[in-house]
């Protein structure tokens, strides 16, 4: 079964968005992202790529 995550559809805040960046430039997978911002995987991809950044693939 899937995770739930309770901040469906919630507006990004400065700190998350600032987490979510140091985490993909750190090289991060997207699942780890996801977990640590306590957000859904699909969520973490749509803002990463609106910002302009790169996921991480697991290999």
């Amino acid at each position: 079964m899937a995770e739930r995550f309770e901040r469906h559809k919630q507006a990004w805040t400065t700190d998350e968005v600032q987490k979510l960046h140091t985490l993909a430039k750190k090289g991060m997978p997207l699942r780890a992202i996801a977990k640590a911002l306590t957000r859904s995987e699909e969520s973490v991809k749509a803002r990463a790529k609106a910002d302009g950044l790169g996921i991480a693939a697991l290999r």
